[in-house]
């Protein structure tokens, strides 16, 4: 036999043992990706967690920054003057460790009590928090691993308009997850199943990890390998003695043959994404650290003075009329000012400058271009601001796996002339570096977004378009692994037949 024969055949096997053992998942996959479509994975957007807060409305009797220990003072960026269990308080992040203390008394907010956490999801609901707080560490919505600061979670189940199951921070009383009981019972069909995360036991797992690189390698295996056969098997001059190009008579076989051939780019392309959302080996990560935060936040400084006051804070920005839900404190270059968000996300920033507090609303981008170098030892190459989406920067729905990003405009942008040509989004309105971009990132972002979900900005701003015609390819795919699983079935069952007699 030549090689050529051999190769044939070891290309038809392939595929026809890799189809009959993962037609089955590649079926769940392409009905579980319609369902995620519509619906996603339980999170907590910026936009749900600032509407659920009240208007920080009296200050009178609030404590300064100066009130809490002396070590969190010396992180101002990571603080946060919010709302807990109905009353203001401080929320306190360092690294992986979190804590929050009273605005009123100073004390730190320990420990959270069930009831505490069934408070909190009733506020955050708007409706009845049915008693019975469950503390869970870990269970099938709560695998990302932003919520690990935050563990032991209580689970509450609410009612109000949107009844299900909210998760509550036992370190801080924050709400930190919701997840409704329709979006719950859609995920079971959908994003849960579609990731495979019946197999997974917690937020890092590598079996899990492993697990799914290694189904998605092979059954992409089975999509090139199939691609291949039916080309090979299609008379694109002349025709069988049928008079068909297909050379199969078999209804189920012609088919899938058919079916294969208009959806194979389609089939293809989308389980080899899948593939590469795993990020195998970390080939989409840069291989080094390409922003140095801590220097770009610049030295300890002293919190003191009417910036770090929230009454003074308030009374500042009363004149614009803007109801700040919440005050964040930042530092970039040593320098410390005031984010205050409203409950719609929107912004804005007091400084202290000419013996005065000073309200604006984003940072001067001739400031931070000065500010940005210091983020890395490379040369700044470019420096710009972006009024509208590119190619890597843009908002998604919430029901999109990278929804709850913050992406506002207008956003500064970086670019460095590092051996990754490193870009940085730089929010406007807070300072903060929201999307590095390095050389491997920009490939992962094709091989995996663009394929998975066509997102360029001009295909999602014809949303309902782009939708439609991904459910069509969608249902072409669910057909195509339909006709293998019979298919298939067919000559399992025709080998376990020869093999009884």
């Amino acid at each position: 036999m030549s090689l050529r024969s051999t190769a044939k055949r070891w290309t038809y096997l392939v595929h026809r043992w890799l189809g009959i053992g993962g037609c089955l998942l590649m079926l769940l996959w392409f009905v579980s990706g319609m369902v995620m479509l519509f619906v996603g994975y339980p999170k907590l957007t910026p936009g749900e967690r600032l509407a659920a807060l009240p208007v920080l409305g009296d200050a009178h009797g609030l404590l300064g920054l100066s009130a809490l220990p002396a070590a969190v003072q010396a992180e101002p960026e990571s603080v946060a003057l919010t709302t807990l269990r109905g009353e203001p308080a401080y929320v306190v992040r360092s690294g992986s460790n979190v804590g929050a203390w009273s605005a009123r008394t100073g004390q730190a907010l320990l420990p959270v009590s069930a009831q505490r956490a069934e408070a909190s999801a009733a506020q955050f609901a708007g409706g009845q928090a049915f008693v019975g707080a469950m503390r869970v560490d870990e269970d099938r919505w709560t695998h990302s691993r932003a919520l690990d600061a935050h563990r032991p979670l209580y689970r509450v189940e609410v009612g109000g308009a949107r009844p299900g199951d909210v998760y509550v921070s036992s370190r801080t009383g924050e709400v930190v997850l919701d997840a409704p009981h329709v979006q719950q019972h859609w995920n079971y069909v959908g994003a849960w199943l579609h990731w495979l995360y019946f197999l997974r036991m917690q937020s890092v797992d590598p079996a899990w990890t492993w697990t799914v690189i290694v189904l998605s390698a092979l059954c992409t295996l089975a999509a090139v390998s199939g691609i291949v056969v039916g080309v090979w098997r299609w008379r694109f001059r002349g025709h069988y003695r049928s008079g068909a190009k297909t050379p199969y008579a078999e209804p189920w076989m012609r088919l899938h043959h058919l079916i294969g051939l208009m959806a194979a780019a389609f089939v293809f392309s989308w389980i080899f994404s899948g593939l590469m959302s795993m990020n195998p080996l970390g080939v989409f990560s840069s291989t080094r650290e390409a922003i140095d935060t801590a220097r770009y936040r610049g030295g300890i400084v002293a919190v003191e003075g009417a910036l770090a006051e929230p009454v003074a804070l308030l009374a500042a920005i009363d004149q614009t009329r803007f109801k700040p839900v919440e005050i964040q404190w930042r530092r970039i270059g040593g320098e410390l000012f005031a984010v205050l968000l409203d409950g719609e996300g929107d912004t804005r920033i007091v400084s202290h400058a000419e013996g005065r507090l000073q309200v604006a609303r984003v940072l001067p981008d001739a400031w931070l271009q000065r500010k940005v170098r210091a983020m890395s030892d490379a040369p700044v190459r470019g420096f710009g601001l972006l009024h509208a989406p590119d190619a890597y920067f843009y908002a998604r729905a919430p029901e999109a796996m990278n929804g709850a990003a913050v992406r506002r405009f207008p956003v500064v942008t970086v670019d460095f002339g590092d051996a990754e040509m490193t870009r940085v989004y730089v929010d406007l309105a807070t300072g903060d570096p929201l999307l590095t971009m390095g050389h491997r990132e920009r490939v992962g972002r094709w091989l995996f977004y663009f394929l998975h979900s066509w997102d360029l900005p001009a295909m999602l701003r014809q949303d309902t378009a782009r939708l439609g015609v991904l459910l069509l390819l969608s249902i072409a795919g669910t057909a195509l692994c339909s006709t293998a699983t019979v298919i298939g079935y067919r000559r399992l069952r025709m080998k376990y037949r020869r093999r009884r007699s």
